[in-house]
């Protein structure tokens, strides 16, 4: 258990990061100062985790670790300084988003289990540690949620945790669970990119005319 332990430290220091890095990228969209950029970095690395432990009823766990918001800290402000160099800023931002969605929906997940949450609450959780940071992140920059955009995102990171929870209850490797949730939720993001994969959306129809 203790290489375990290290695995998802070693995945949640990296999920924390690639999402840093996709906030400070929309900060530099959006022309903010360096506290701006540190603040929408935050936001995206810890809003997800933090929805998921007051739901789960403990206190934020990257409180407890000064050095996490040090690194989110310090990569905003590569970012401020880097980004023009950066022709196309929202391509990056979506890869980097896609790695932070993969890591997260499982380590949101895998956390939701430890805490006796049952599966179905677990892949929910799974899901929203994955997505609601960058959900947080584009409502305070005013742009339209990716979550809500006619793309294969939520479900990306739903599949992932799913996976995860399946693996765990037939009682495979945890490790191996944990790292098969993940490519599952990254593959199907990375595709869904490649190929502007999306779901169906609403059609409108035309309303009946109803008799008084």
């Amino acid at each position: 258990m203790a290489g375990l332990g290290l695995l998802l430290e070693v995945l949640n220091w990296t999920g924390s990061a690639a999402f840093a890095l996709s906030g400070a990228l929309v900060a530099s969209r959006k022309q903010m100062d360096p506290v701006g950029f540190i603040l929408i970095a935050a936001t995206t690395a810890f809003g997800g985790g933090t929805v998921r432990d007051v739901l789960l009823g403990r206190s934020a766990q990257w409180l407890g670790t000064p050095g996490l918001a040090l690194m989110v800290a310090l990569l905003a402000l590569a970012v401020f300084f880097s980004a023009h160099r950066l022709e196309r800023r929202f391509v990056p931002l979506l890869w980097a988003d896609a790695v932070g969605l993969a890591l997260f929906a499982v380590l949101g997940a895998e956390a939701a289990l430890d805490e006796g949450a049952s599966p179905w609450a677990a892949i929910l959780l799974g899901m929203m540690t994955a997505t609601f940071g960058g959900a947080l992140r584009d409502v305070v920059c005013g742009e339209l949620p990716l979550i809500l955009r006619k793309e294969i995102y939520a479900t990306a990171a739903a599949a992932g945790a799913a996976l995860f929870v399946a693996m765990t209850l037939l009682g495979m490797d945890r490790g191996l669970a944990v790292c098969a949730g993940m490519a599952a939720a990254f593959l199907i993001r990375a595709a869904a990119l490649r190929n502007s994969w999306s779901l169906p959306t609403y059609r409108p129809r035309p309303g009946r005319d109803y008799p008084d």
